[in-house]
């Protein structure tokens, strides 16, 4: 078995995908439609208030444990 993913263009081509479905030679997924993810939103919160200072140093040691 393959997997293709292809752009429907057309109605017809549909239409030609489903009939193979319908006679078992294909199996036809649908994707749920993209939503636009609110990041902002989802994340807000999720890092205490620092400067900019403060997390440079933190990068750098954080950084300095892998060498």
């Amino acid at each position: 078995m393959q997997t293709v993913t292809v752009d429907i263009i057309n109605d017809k081509a549909m239409k030609l995908l489903q009939d193979l479905e319908l006679l078992q030679l294909i199996r036809v997924r649908r994707e749920k439609a993209l939503t636009s993810v609110n990041w902002a939103k989802q994340y807000k919160g999720a890092m205490s208030k620092q400067s900019q200072t403060e997390i440079d140093s933190q990068l750098n040691e954080l950084r300095s444990g892998w060498e």
